[in-house]
């Protein structure tokens, strides 16, 4: 069953993926227009407000892919195995109405410039999304703001709830 955005609260959906893929990566997947815009974090999320890490845009997924687990078969883009690291709710920072929030969050897309509240169970607090402007126009940096969810623990460490 897909995890669908709760009507009665200006809050959608989000989950990360961590992917062993060619290279361990995680993925940040954020419920939006039916799709869930995706980026590929090559060194994962991080809490440290010291720290910007890369995100790389890429393509929509399908909503269903926010309750993936599982392994993509060799030959297939992505092959390897995929856990949810992290899941939970996300707004844009100002929402009052999942009106409001839906059309912050697609300004923000088209500016490059994203501030979330993510409530997630190891993302928490204030995050921005940012596409770099002397870059790749899918190269973004993904900020933790210093607030109290902010740590420099390295939370990558973390393993996955299925993962062995």
């Amino acid at each position: 069953m897909v995890k669908i955005v709760n009507k009665n609260s200006q809050k959608l959906s989000f989950v990360v993926h961590k992917h062993f893929a060619s290279h361990l990566h995680f993925d940040l997947r954020l419920e939006l227009d039916g799709v869930l815009k995706s980026w590929a974090l090559p060194k994962g999320p991080t809490i440290n407000p010291q720290q910007k890490k890369l995100a790389v845009m890429v393509e929509d997924h399908p909503l269903e892919y926010i309750n993936f687990e599982g392994i993509i078969p060799d030959g297939s883009y992505g092959a390897g195995q995929v856990y949810i690291w992290d899941n939970g709710f996300y707004s844009a920072l100002n929402a009052a109405t999942l009106e409001d929030n839906i059309n912050i969050l697609r300004e923000g897309l088209s500016n490059g410039h994203l501030i979330i509240l993510m409530e997630g169970n190891l993302l928490k607090g204030e995050f921005t999304l940012v596409r770099l402007k002397k870059a790749s126009t899918n190269d973004w940096l993904f900020i933790k703001k210093n607030d109290e969810y902010a740590s420099d623990i390295d939370i990558t460490q973390i393993k996955a709830p299925h993962e062995p």
